[in-house]
């Protein structure tokens, strides 16, 4: 599946629009002219990017980036803006890009904000995992997930339809040989269940095998096989 960037450029008079790079490196573009539009289409689309061209629309971008990142939190977003502007001011994006700058310079920003997408990351069912940067991908929706809930669904998403024992999970996420309280692995799981579940209470993919361990179900047909 094609990574899919939403554009934020004016009309544009000094050089040509970023799409047409963009989508010759194989990346699914769509552009709109305002702030308002990419908050608007926001309702209607997932982007895995938002490359707002401030210097095209004669604002900072401030209020864009705030407004794009109000309704998606980790939703990463590229600034470009004028060499007159303050670089050091990130204004609430991810990267400033400051004009003039190659074409390249671009494209090595918006694959190094993509690591998911470019470095393979993990894979099952319908969920992706960017380890480095402990982002999820499901459906049209991104997860930003907290350091040891990263850890956790990483081991989970490394043996999808295996029920892993509570201790080695302990063991493994914590880093840790002592696993004389392991209620914190439940609490963290219900937490996991509650940012990736429809209805985390009645979970549909981390699955409780009692007096086991946990199991994390992405195909009907695998049979679980507990990992002791």
């Amino acid at each position: 599946m094609k990574p899919r960037v939403l554009l934020v450029e004016g009309k544009r008079t000094d050089h040509p629009s970023f799409a047409a790079g963009l989508t010759k490196k194989g990346y699914l573009v769509e552009s709109v002219l305002s702030g308002s539009a990419a908050v608007d289409r926001l309702d209607h689309i997932i982007p895995d990017l938002v490359i707002v061209d401030a210097s095209s629309m004669r604002t900072s971008g401030k209020r864009i980036c705030q407004s794009l990142h109000g309704i998606q939190p980790t939703l990463p977003v590229i600034l470009v803006i004028d060499s007159n502007a303050d670089p050091n001011d990130q204004y609430g994006a991810d990267a400033v890009l400051v004009l003039p700058f190659t074409m390249q310079k671009l494209l090595n920003r918006v694959k190094h904000l993509l690591p998911v997408l470019n470095n393979g990351g993990l894979h099952a069912g319908p969920f992706t995992l960017d380890v480095e940067q402990r982002r999820v991908i499901l459906e049209d929706k991104q997860i930003q997930l907290t350091p040891r809930l990263g850890a956790i669904f990483k081991i989970l998403m490394e043996h999808p339809g295996e029920v892993i024992n509570r201790e080695i999970l302990f063991k493994e996420a914590w880093e840790t040989e002592y696993t004389g309280d392991t209620r914190s692995l439940d609490v963290h799981m219900s937490w996991l269940r509650q940012m990736l579940e429809e209805n985390p209470r009645h979970p549909r993919f981390i699955k409780t095998v009692r007096g086991l361990g946990y199991r994390l179900d992405v195909d009907g047909e695998l049979r679980p096989r507990a990992r002791r």
